[in-house]
């Protein structure tokens, strides 16, 4: 394979800093996007001048100037946007449309790959308020993509370990919890948890894969679908300690959301529609789509991996 030149948009978040060292990793030609908006935020410099070490190229751009969107494109054959879902409400929809733009202007991309890496939005149709909002805007975004007929792979990486594994799911921590634990409703609804870097190495074996083009691709190791009640038993046999088990009803953690701002309702949301409806389990994902089966080579880590780091 000749070497793909990538572009990463929102290189210094959670998920995009793993993309950057992915991309290096596997020998692509990896360009960052260094946003004049950056002003005077060290640390975020600090990481793109780490990477620029590291072998990666920046390249200046801002999307209040569109013609620098472009210029940056051109230089590339595939753009990854990585920009955090957790500016809610169009401003990040406001991003990705005007990198869409930029994509469509400079005509020479061969794969768009939106900022997505959660839950699928085209099975979230039904997912109630203030939280669809964030599926709804993900289907503007795939919407604008599909119109300007630009070839994309759409990644679907459900539960990040960082916020639902350490912390057996428990939305007021990111610890494990030392003496109760509270389980949505039976516990037994599955879910998929999946390690970050993961996530990052299996989102860029999909970028010249042809098997991905204008496909979603799930990230669905075997071993990480696991319900909370089993991830529950998985951290008691790992810390050799037993916790207290307290149930919440479905119509009692609905409630939850009453008085709560805006990104905690959305969180309440989200959380409900994969533990209690299942959202994640409840549709058959095919072979060819699912990341494990299409990259057997890449070796994952097991949620058992994943909870040592707390031990």
């Amino acid at each position: 394979m000749g070497k793909t030149k990538v572009l990463i948009v929102g290189g210094t978040g959670y998920i995009g800093k793993r993309l950057v060292r992915a991309c290096l990793e596997q020998g692509h030609v990896t360009y960052v996007l260094q946003r004049n908006e950056i002003g005077l935020d060290i640390d975020k410099l600090q990481m793109l001048l780490s990477f620029k070490k590291d072998g990666a190229r920046l390249v200046e751009g801002s999307f209040s100037d569109h013609r620098s969107l472009v210029e940056a494109v051109k230089l590339v054959d595939v753009v990854i946007s990585a920009m955090s879902g957790v500016h809610f409400r169009s401003h990040n929809l406001l991003l990705q449309l005007k990198l869409v733009d930029a994509i469509k202007e400079a005509g020479n991309v061969k794969r768009f790959l939106p900022s997505e890496f959660g839950m699928d939005p085209a099975k979230m149709g039904h997912a109630m308020e203030p939280g669809r909002v964030t599926f709804d805007e993900k289907m503007r975004v795939r919407k604008a993509i599909e119109d300007a007929q630009i070839p994309y792979t759409y990644v679907i990486a459900n539960c990040f370990g960082g916020y639902f594994v350490g912390n057996l799911s428990q939305m007021t921590t990111l610890l494990p919890p030392k003496d109760s634990v509270v389980l949505y409703g039976d516990g037994n609804v599955k879910a998929i948890f999946n390690d970050e870097d993961d996530v990052a190495t299996y989102t860029v074996k999909t970028i010249d894969d042809p098997r991905a083009l204008n496909k979603t691709i799930y990230i669905s190791p075997p071993e990480n679908v696991l319900s909370q009640q089993e991830l529950v038993d998985i951290w008691e046999n790992l810390s050799r300690k037993k916790l207290e088990k307290h149930s919440i009803s479905a119509q009692d953690f609905l409630a939850l959301m009453k008085g709560q701002d805006f990104a905690q309702q959305v969180g309440i949301g989200h959380f409900y529609h994969i533990f209690y409806e299942g959202c994640l389990t409840n549709f058959e994902i095919k072979e060819d789509e699912e990341a494990t089966k299409l990259y057997p080579q890449v070796p994952y880590t097991s949620v058992i991996d994943y909870f040592k780091r707390y031990l």
